[in-house]
């Protein structure tokens, strides 16, 4: 499986829509957070809405990466990357956010997103890495130790356990 973190472009808009459609109609929540905050049906406004280098109503600088399958010419997953952390992040949010499309899970996507998303963060200059996950997230875990995640501490946010794991970046 050849994975590659692409920018969205208009010649991935069908991808985007398959991805997306496929998530909606499992009724998961769609993670990361910002492929979901506004409506990818408005390509345009979407595509613009991906990236920020400006801090405002509570949110950091971030940048929003898609998973393509290359093989397959597929969209399996995204990731956000948080350029820095502010005091929400720190504790329950961390630098990346990922989700694998739910046809795509446990066949080793997101332990190799997460590592394309860790050498983006090095582009960006972040060289230690928070992630959290909630604690019955048994498989973001494991994608997460995978990478060289570290458990800092468990928290509990809103009634559910979530654990805080740390990447140094070498």
């Amino acid at each position: 499986m050849e994975l590659h973190l692409v920018k969205l472009e208009k010649k991935y808009k069908m991808h985007l829509n398959d991805m997306m459609e496929e998530w909606y109609a499992s009724g998961e929540k769609i993670v990361p957070f910002a492929i979901a905050i506004f409506d990818y049906h408005d390509f345009d406004n979407y595509i613009n809405c991906l990236d920020t280098n400006v801090e405002e109503n509570g949110f950091v600088p971030y940048s929003t990466f898609f998973c393509l399958d290359v093989e397959r010419d597929l969209f399996v997953g995204a990731v956000n990357i948080r350029h820095y952390l502010n005091e929400s992040l720190l504790l329950n949010g961390g630098h990346i956010g990922d989700g694998v499309r739910p046809s795509e899970r446990r066949k080793g996507v997101a332990t190799k997103m997460i590592g394309l998303a860790l050498e983006e963060c090095k582009k960006i200059g972040i060289d230690k890495v928070l992630m959290v996950c909630d604690k019955k997230n048994i498989g973001s875990a494991k994608s997460i130790e995978n990478n060289g995640g570290v458990l800092e501490n468990e928290i509990l946010v809103d009634g559910i356990v979530e654990q805080r794991f740390w990447i140094s970046i070498h």
